[in-house]
């Protein structure tokens, strides 16, 4: 028997995405979001409210990058989640961050977070909270890349965002192959 919640946004996993940017005077700052994912080979989608500090500096500047959480630095991409860098300019600094700037993109690498997806905006409809940015170029810090220089999982350790119980969840346990495993039904 199944148990009914109505409509929520409970879906897993959910991504632990910090967004960064820099505003008009080069000051980077980011936020934490949760609610997006790949739409096309070359798109992300986001879900974030116009009254963001990171939502008002993407729109001037037209750039962002989308680093993946880790356990590593969770505490600082939970506190860019809870502080407004409305009220708290320095928030990035305070978080712990350091920036360099992206190769591909006017935006910020958040030196402490090895992935990163640079981005251009494509759109953002303030009414839905609905962003599109155009994946440019995703960079890795070699520190998490494995033999064959590909990014590794187990070396990442990316988060995850868990709505019903509001707590990070770690991805890692590798359980089968894609494009391999359902073969065995054919």
């Amino acid at each position: 028997m199944r148990k009914n919640f109505g409509a929520k946004a409970w879906t897993y996993p959910q991504p632990v995405f910090i967004i960064a940017t820099y505003d008009e005077q080069g000051a980077p700052n980011a936020m934490n979001a949760a609610w997006g994912g790949i739409d096309y080979d070359d798109q992300i989608n986001l879900c974030l409210s116009a009254d963001h500090k990171t939502v008002k500096n993407l729109l001037a500047t037209r750039a962002f990058t989308v680093s993946m959480a880790t356990v590593e630095q969770m505490v600082a991409c939970d506190y860019v989640g809870i502080a407004s860098g409305n009220s708290v300019p320095d928030k990035f600094a305070k978080a712990g961050f350091h920036a360099t700037k992206a190769e591909f993109v006017n935006a910020p690498l958040i030196d402490e977070l090895p992935m990163a997806v640079e981005c251009e905006l494509i759109s953002y409809d303030p009414e839905m909270c609905h962003l599109v940015g155009r994946i440019v170029n995703v960079s890795a810090d070699e520190s998490i890349l494995d033999e064959k220089g590909k990014i590794d999982p187990a070396k990442l350790r990316p988060i995850t965002f868990d709505p019903i119980h509001n707590s990070y969840l770690v991805i890692g346990e590798k359980v089968g192959n894609a494009f391999h495993d359902g073969a065995a039904l054919k």
